[in-house]
């Protein structure tokens, strides 16, 4: 666009606030941008001699502006927000959001349970968060249950139990369902899960220490040794957690940038507790600063959403005070946002810019598009949030003998192979791959709900519906929510390409295009497992071929099994030995020779 016709513009512009739309020849919208004074703002374009490479490049391609007059600059940077989300100008800074937080839920209940909330919030309930990913739900639910042993099951699950579940089995829960638990005792179990949840752990630690007192001077000790047990899990989780009492609630925000990417982290602080950290990647035009990145990042991250009453920043920004008003105005309570600070909150921002700086390092060297599949995935099984750790399970064997089950692991940055695990499945019919993967999903998740590693956003099965059915009922018996189930079935003649797909709780197969990336990603993933399994299952008959059938029967050493195998010429001939021709072995007796034949053709003695 030439420089004249641009000025000619300018002189046509009010002197007021608003915001401005770069168009090119075609018509599209190349940027967006506010304004305190419209006329002033664009003018600077033209007035400029040395220009951002950035915006050096967007000016060789503008036809044309529009503008939209606002009472306030306030106004402008809402209005601009909205725009920058609904057009997604190539030259802005953009951020793909997830569109909802998790949260936990206390619900309104007799006996109330807490569990995973995502999406509305409906009265009567509470909410606790928000938190930054859902394996951070899942964390810090298991940590209470550990402690406190709240019910988390569904109020239909509850309302039809006659025997007490695993939860109960393993000292997650005290079984109000089938009245094993005083209602006056759960209420107070519920009373100090909430004083956790808001922060005041060490408030909860001194009131069992009083409890356990008063128990103990009634020489009531089973009481006494309960509240100790729970005191000792609580300060173990209190080691875990960094505690800043004079911080509490806050957001810490870090940028970092390389090339055309960057990385914000935010990390959550609430009641002082760290909560966890969530990492958005972002593409760039130009060179532009960090300040300039969590500028544009702020208003599109917060607005809409609940915002804490401090907002921790590792630089300075333009337009700080005016955030700070609109924030506040739309949390009807003060919001500060502050770059200068000490103490511990400098603490906070050290850990988060080098948190930010790592996250960035791992984008960058992971796969290019491992994340698109990742979004792919999230639109093709409706997730609310771009899932962070998917896992995958198969299942192999021999003619129904041997079954092994595999379960592989992948998150953003590809396979996590340190986190693969395979599992012997002993104890159920030749061939039963449902009650394989039954048991296989119990054993590796039963695990997780005890702490040995993260509960997946997905969890994949190489199998069909009668799979997807046991898969979602372990998981109502381990009361794991806010995982997504999905079975990979074989499509025609067993070829790839053919595969459907099927959801817990959906009564269509999912169609996806073969040349989907959220198809391939599928494919790739099962695959691997399908992999892992085949390995797995190998290494299993290779242990069956090295040992010797003759090490597992009484009263066979080694002097008689290398007697047998020098007089008969090796194991097979043994195997095919008559009970007489054992017998002829020196030190091989009748009874002897029996149970030796007995052994190798699978009969009882």
């Amino acid at each position: 666009m030439a420089h004249q016709h641009l000025k000619t513009i300018v002189q046509n512009l009010p002197s007021a606030p608003g915001v401005y739309r770069m168009l090119d020849d075609e018509g599209t919208v190349l940027y967006v941008g506010k304004a305190a004074d419209l006329r002033k703002r664009v003018a600077s374009y033209v007035r400029k001699r040395v220009l951002s490479p950035r915006i050096a490049s967007m000016m060789q391609l503008v036809a044309s502006v529009d503008v939209s007059v606002t009472h306030t600059e306030g106004e402008a940077l809402l209005l601009e927000n909205n725009l920058i989300k609904s057009l997604r100008p190539r030259y802005n800074v953009l951020l793909r959001d997830d569109k909802s937080y998790p949260y936990i839920l206390l619900s309104a209940h007799p006996f109330p349970r807490l569990g995973f909330h995502r999406g509305p919030k409906r009265e009567g309930e509470r909410y606790f968060g928000p938190y930054p990913s859902a394996a951070a739900v899942r964390e810090s639910l298991g940590m209470l249950q550990k402690v406190f042993q709240i019910r988390q099951c569904e109020d239909n699950f509850f309302r039809n139990r006659t025997r007490p579940c695993l939860q109960y089995q393993i000292r997650r829960c005290s079984a109000p369902c089938v009245g094993f638990v005083d209602p006056e005792l759960y209420a107070e179990d519920v009373q100090h899960a909430v004083m956790f949840l808001e922060g005041r752990s060490q408030a909860v630690t001194d009131e069992m220490i009083a409890r356990m007192d008063q128990a103990s001077a009634a020489q009531d000790y089973e009481t006494a040794a309960l509240y100790r047990d729970r005191i000792a899990a609580l300060r173990k989780i209190q080691e875990r957690q960094y505690i800043a009492r004079d911080t509490g609630d806050a957001d810490v925000v870090a940028a970092a940038i390389k090339h055309d990417s960057a990385a914000v982290q935010v990390t959550f602080i609430r009641g002082g507790l760290n909560l966890g950290d969530k990492t958005f990647y972002l593409k760039v035009q130009g060179e532009p600063t960090t300040g300039d990145i969590l500028a544009a990042f702020l208003p599109q991250y917060y607005l809409g959403k609940a915002i804490p009453p401090m907002i921790y920043l590792s630089c300075a920004i333009p337009g700080r005070a005016l955030l700070s008003t609109v924030f506040s105005e739309q949390a009807g309570t003060q919001i500060a946002i502050s770059a200068t600070v000490r103490g511990v909150a400098k603490g906070w921002i050290t850990m988060t810019e080098a948190n930010a700086q790592e996250a960035l390092r791992r984008h960058l060297a992971s796969q290019a598009n491992l994340r698109e599949r990742f979004e792919d995935l999230q639109e093709a099984f409706g997730l609310e949030a771009l899932p962070e750790r998917i896992e995958c399970f198969d299942i192999s064997h021999t003619r129904g003998e041997r079954t092994v089950a595999a379960c592989v692991v992948f998150d953003s940055s590809g396979p996590v192979k340190s986190d693969y695990r395979r599992f012997n499945i002993e104890g159920i019919a030749p061939g039963d791959d449902y009650a394989a993967i039954e048991q296989a999903l119990t054993r590796r998740y039963r695990r997780i709900k005890e702490g040995e590693g993260k509960m997946p956003d997905v969890v994949l099965i190489d199998g069909g519906k009668g799979q997807l059915a046991k898969a979602k009922a372990v998981m109502e018996e381990l009361q794991i929510e806010g995982i997504r189930l999905v079975a990979i079935a074989k499509g025609k003649e067993r070829k790839p390409g053919y595969e459907r797909l099927f959801i817990v709780d959906h009564a269509r197969p999912l169609n996806l295009s073969p040349t989907a990336p959220a198809f391939h990603f599928v494919q790739q993933v099962r695959d691997e497992a399908h992999r892992f399994a085949i390995t797995a299952h190998r290494l299993q008959r290779g242990k069956v071929r090295t040992h010797s059938v003759l090490e597992d029967i009484p009263g066979i050493g080694n002097k008689r099994r290398q007697a047998l195998l020098r007089k008969l010429g090796g194991l097979r001939e043994v195997a095919r030995a008559g009970i007489e021709d054992l017998a002829r072995v020196p030190g091989i007796s009748p009874e002897l020779a029996q149970r030796i034949y007995a052994a190798f053709h699978h009969q009882e003695n």
